[in-house]
């Protein structure tokens, strides 16, 4: 893919999804972290997008999507991974039980999971933006958003308020989503601003199920999250490392390959 190309895409997701880490879009393109760098460096001089500490996000007055787009697909216009991601939320759709509580964190699979569960009589907990695109004329499903501060990059509520809406949660089910698996078994994220409400979302669930595709093994992130040996089912997809995913067993969890 020449560099043109290449960057008409990361524009092209950035106005479907508002913001894409240096690392998302390194993955979706099978480049390196530096080319993609590079790329939004010399997108920022152009006017086209404004470069954030390991990412990039739209000018402010810029839309997200255009008129008519679907909101979720958009999101996915670079992802390579979206087979993967919708088999993962069906899985994970499989497991609710009517009339449970459910907690879903952000991340671009559990959107997918969202849109499994309409017309299902569950109740879904969630700081998730696109959440809320898919589930807003749903009269069946009893929608419960999180408050807080709002993160225009990554559709998602963090902060104080978020953190103390999640003390007073207890829920069934927590689908929970990471940036990395590491061979340890240890669940790891890259956003700090995220992590401690993970940490409550984890908390605030009697099972914990871990949405990660084989690209989180090993995947990327430095703040733990969890153990493989604290998680309840891993829903991932053929290419995880099974090694890795034994943690899980061993510990008297379930895998499930999607």
């Amino acid at each position: 893919m020449i560099g043109k190309q290449r960057q008409d895409r990361i524009v092209k997701a950035l106005r479907s999804g508002g913001g894409a880490s240096v690392s998302e879009l390194a993955r979706a393109l099978d480049v390196s972290e530096s080319t993609i760098r590079r790329d939004l460096d010399m997108l920022d001089r152009n006017g086209e997008l404004t470069r954030t500490y390991g990412g990039a996000v739209l000018r402010p007055g810029e839309t997200v999507r255009e008129p008519g787009e679907d909101p979720l697909e958009g999101t996915f216009a670079i992802d390579t991974d979206l087979q993967l991601k919708k088999a993962i939320a069906r899985e994970a759709a499989a497991l609710v039980e009517d009339e449970s509580v459910i907690i879903l964190d952000i991340g671009t699979t559990t959107p997918l999971v969202a849109r499994e569960l309409r017309g299902r009589p569950v109740t879904i907990i969630t700081s998730n933006l696109a959440v809320l695109d898919e589930l807003r004329d749903d009269t069946t499903v009893r929608l419960v958003m999180l408050g807080g501060v709002l993160r225009r990059n990554y559709r998602s509520f963090v902060g104080s308020l978020t953190e103390l809406a999640l003390a007073q949660v207890s829920a069934d089910i927590v689908f929970l989503s990471c940036t990395g698996v590491r061979a340890s078994g240890h669940v790891v994220d890259n956003m700090a601003v995220e992590a401690p409400i993970k940490h409550l979302m984890i908390k605030s669930a009697d099972k914990v199920v871990l949405l990660a595709s084989e690209a989180k093994f090993p995947g990327n992130g430095a703040l733990r999250l969890c153990s493989l040996a604290d998680v309840d089912v891993v829903i991932t997809t053929a290419g995880a490392n099974e090694q890795t995913l034994n943690k899980c067993r061993e510990a008297g969890g379930k895998v499930i390959i999607a």
